[in-house]
């Protein structure tokens, strides 16, 4: 089994940047893609980003294009969530998600991945 621990979330004011993590333990497989969703109250839990286990490739979402980066530390079992230019709308529970297929075209949707995080809540004040 897979553990994952999102840390880093919290209350920031609009524009303003937040790092999320994720550390993954337990049993490890090879070369998994790692993710973030998030999910906000009332809604269906949305992608955000996905990285390959080699971090050249990734993906996002359009809302977060240019503002959010995903990056991974394979030595350290991490992979992290840098956001910027904060708006309101990205207040969610953030969570992170690891697969134990290879890369390909289920990386941006949940059915891709097999473990979840329990989740950090962002919060951005206008």
């Amino acid at each position: 089994q897979v553990q994952l621990a999102e840390s880093g979330g919290g209350l920031v004011q609009a524009g303003g940047s937040l790092r999320l993590s994720c550390a993954a333990s337990g049993r490890t497989f090879s070369r998994p893609p790692m993710g973030w969703f998030r999910q906000a109250p009332g809604k269906e839990r949305e992608f955000v980003a996905s990285i390959s286990w080699s971090g050249v490739t990734t993906q996002y979402v359009d809302s977060v294009k240019g503002r959010f980066t995903i990056s991974r530390d394979n030595a350290k079992n991490t992979v992290s969530l840098q956001m910027n230019s904060l708006k309101p709308e990205d207040t969610a529970v953030y969570l992170c998600a690891a697969s134990s297929r290879p890369w390909g075209s289920g990386t941006a949707t949940m059915s891709g991945y097999d473990y979840w995080g329990q989740g950090t809540q962002v919060t951005v004040s206008s």
